[in-house]
């Protein structure tokens, strides 16, 4: 099974660039967990402050690249903000994504595989440890990038115990498990608020399709969600051990986030 490894990156995205942001473990409680569901140990990365009780939980769902350092960071990001926040193994099961370095075979045996519904069952479990790990989870969001940006939406869908959450660049107008319902297609099911962030270079999402959601979710009865798109931004604005990152756009972003976070009851 993989482990989650401190410090490890996912091969297919090295080497990390010079830019990249590394914040460290003092004051926290940081590092690898497992948690159970259904027989099955899940790898997780969990970091908290120090000693925290009675904490919000936010879940951080991963890129196609799993569970490796940059995510990890983004736990401790988190955690400086006062939050218990778990990335759970969510591609586990399949395969070690971070050992891949050819991204369509990534996509096809390993994150291909992961369907919505073992994806939602796995995170409805980590809410679960999460109660008995000092997180308050009736102060529950999510946030999630790429693939993990998708999840926030199904996932906002899927469980009426998230109180708000934050998708950057996750597709919302395709799935990548054969059989799953695109976000357009669950938008009736979004009652959450959700902050969308993306590029309007992405050439992977065009930006018609998130007028496309944010009408599908207007007419559902949900005007509690809002879209951002930075003009000439890129997919992967945030994630700065890539060449993709745009510094501004990604503190932009990441101070939306927080405040999203904090407005919508996750504080």
């Amino acid at each position: 099974m993989p482990k989650v490894e401190t410090g490890r990156f996912a091969a297919a995205v090295l080497p990390v660039t010079a830019q990249t942001i590394r914040t460290d473990g003092m004051g926290l409680e940081a590092g690898p967990v497992s948690i159970p569901v259904d027989g099955f140990q899940m790898p997780a990365y969990r970091a908290a402050p120090a000693g925290g009780r009675n904490l919000p939980v936010v879940l951080v769902a991963c890129e196609i690249f799993g569970l490796h350092e940059h995510i990890a960071d983004v736990c401790r990001r988190l955690a400086r903000q006062g939050y218990l926040a778990i990335a759970p193994g969510l591609f586990a099961r399949h395969g070690d994504a971070g050992a891949y370095t050819d991204i369509p075979r990534l996509i096809a045996e390993v994150v291909g595989k992961a369907a919505d519904e073992q994806v939602n069952a796995d995170l409805d479990a980590t809410v679960a440890w999460a109660g008995t790990q000092g997180g308050d989870t009736g102060r529950l969001g999510i946030t999630g990038f790429c693939w993990g940006g998708r999840t926030a939406w199904s996932y906002a869908a899927h469980s009426a115990a998230v109180k708000a959450a934050v998708a950057w660049y996750g597709p919302v107008a395709r799935s990548y498990h054969a059989g799953d319902a695109t976000v357009i297609e669950r938008a009736a099911r979004i009652q959450a608020p959700v902050l969308g962030l993306y590029g309007a270079a992405d050439g992977g999402i065009p930006v018609d399709t998130l007028a496309q959601l944010e009408a599908a979710l207007k007419a559902a009865g949900n005007t509690a969600c809002e879209f951002v798109v930075y003009p000439d931004t890129p997919h992967a604005f945030f994630a700065d051990y890539r060449p993709s990152y745009r510094k501004p756009q990604a503190d932009d972003g990441w101070a939306r986030c927080l405040a999203w976070l904090r407005r919508n009851g996750v504080a």
